[in-house]
């Protein structure tokens, strides 16, 4: 397995030209999924501010592909050949947690460290009261939205103060099959369904966690509210061909009204030949927005604990780190320090990039179990069912309620 892993090593200069232990340096192996393909320099720029200010560390980077990175991070741990240090993200974080496989920062954090951090971002990675993790990188899911359309359709942009109903009726109004224009796309998907269902009001699990609870009137709500854009004011899976990027092609093409998607889109849309823009995502009941946290975590069996959690604590709040983030679009880092973040708000594209930061005064937090993966399937599997018309919503969240309670066992 470490053969394996080494073998994933990004080819940056940092990540190959040391021996462990050679000429009384320390190396530390460090494992990631989010940086490659796209930010592996970016990632190098860090690790080498890191090495100039730590001259006895060195970080060796190992990447995989996220569909391949926790098979690869589970077998390691188990084979006693765990990375010093590693990233998670939060609904593994929580396995891994619980399992034991995190050195408590508790033990080896100087005063003052957790205030560099946004307190919901810090407190994310606790478990059982203590801080397992730190967090290193925020990314939120805002409402996309192709301005020129709404002008051409006379409609009114969306506002921070828009519901599921505004939603609706601006998509209505702007769907033009004919010319393949359309006024809306959400996935219907797990991680759409425990967003749209806080929105409704409703809860993933009961308050124990020890049953589902989604198979509600709430959860039909959410769901329906899914559902019912397919082959109305979104395309059908026919029509997309099952491509897995074809809301971006899309966007892209001007062809897309609105678009429910991530902040990691923006660097991607930079040179689109129309006007786009972001608000925070409407609500029904109550506003919820996803945000995903990744956070670098200490191996509970490293031998090099201390210069495990300094080079934790740069990857996560170093104003080199930070700045290399918001320079690069990587994501965002949970910093507490408002002038870090002075420069991202600057870019004029989108304007309204402030829907960043509002989306997190009102966040839902993907519910976790231990066999998460199939929990995330199943649920989505269920919802496909509904969506395709081969079960009713509320036969297909009866089966995904079914399903989960088995896995919660």
């Amino acid at each position: 397995m470490a053969t394996a892993l080494l073998a994933s090593a990004c080819s940056q200069g940092s990540a190959t030209r040391t021996v462990p232990g050679e000429g009384g340096r320390t190396t530390l192996r460090y494992f990631a999924f989010s940086a490659a393909p796209d930010h592996t320099a970016d990632l190098d720029r860090i690790v080498a501010a890191f090495e100039q200010a730590n001259p006895a560390i060195d970080v060796s980077v190992e990447t995989a592909p996220f569909d391949q990175y926790f098979t690869k991070l589970q077998t390691a741990i188990a084979g006693g050949t765990a990375p010093d240090t590693f990233e998670l993200n939060y609904e593994n974080f929580v396995t891994y947690a619980a399992a034991g496989s995190l050195r408590d920062l508790g033990t080896l954090a100087a005063g003052g460290d957790g205030a560099k951090y946004a307190t919901a971002s810090l407190d994310a990675f606790k478990h059982g009261g203590r801080q397992f993790a730190l967090p290193a990188s925020f990314s939120t899911v805002v409402l996309f939205y192709n301005k020129d359309l709404f002008d051409k359709a006379g409609v009114k942009p969306p506002t921070a103060d828009w519901t599921w109903a505004d939603e609706q009726a601006a998509a209505e109004r702007l769907t033009d099959r004919k010319a393949g224009v359309y006024g809306d796309y959400q996935p219907v998907q797990f991680f759409e369904f425990y967003k749209t269902l806080k929105q409704a009001g409703g809860e993933f699990l009961t308050a124990d966690g020890g049953k589902s609870a989604f198979d509600s009137p709430a959860g039909i709500k959410a769901a329906t509210w899914l559902v019912s854009k397919i082959g109305t004011t979104m395309p059908t899976e026919a029509e997309t061909g099952g491509a897995a990027d074809y809301d971006t092609g899309l966007f892209k093409s001007g062809k897309l009204a609105m678009w429910h998607n991530g902040i990691w889109q923006f660097a991607g849309l930079k040179d689109v030949p129309f006007t786009w823009d972001v608000v925070v995502e409407p609500g029904d009941r109550t506003k919820a927005s996803a945000v995903f946290h990744n956070a670098v975590a200490v191996s509970a069996t490293t031998r090099n604990a201390e210069a495990a959690y300094a080079w934790a604590r740069f990857l996560s709040s170093s104003d080199v780190a930070a700045k290399t983030r918001i320079d690069s679009s990587w994501e965002l880092p949970p910093v507490s320090d408002q002038k870090l973040l002075a420069g991202y708000l600057k870019d004029p594209k989108p304007a309204g990039r402030q829907a960043v930061f509002d989306s997190l005064t009102s966040i839902a937090l993907p519910p976790v179990i231990k066999r998460q993966q199939e929990m995330q399937d199943a649920v989505t599997e269920e919802l496909s069912a509904a969506a395709s018309g081969r079960a009713s919503v509320e036969q297909a969240l009866k089966n995904a309620a079914a399903k989960v309670d088995a896995l919660l066992g």
